[in-house]
């Protein structure tokens, strides 16, 4: 409960996987994706797995080479 797996993608998208998250730390959770998609940029996309408590949420993002 309250992990949330975060994995770069070989094509830049950035994956976020979560199982149970308390109520407790749900908030938490929630501003933490949201921060990651405002300073990653890109489109935030939820699927709901076989369960309603269990989502991924992914934002991918290019990277530029200076």
């Amino acid at each position: 409960m309250d992990i949330i797996d975060i994995e770069i993608l070989e094509d830049g998208v950035i994956s976020a996987k979560t199982d149970d998250i308390s109520g407790t730390n749900h908030m938490s959770a929630d501003e933490l994706l949201n921060e990651l998609e405002k300073c990653l940029g890109g489109k935030r996309e939820t699927v709901h797995r076989d369960r309603p408590s269990q989502v991924v949420r992914q934002a991918s993002h290019k990277h530029v080479k200076a």
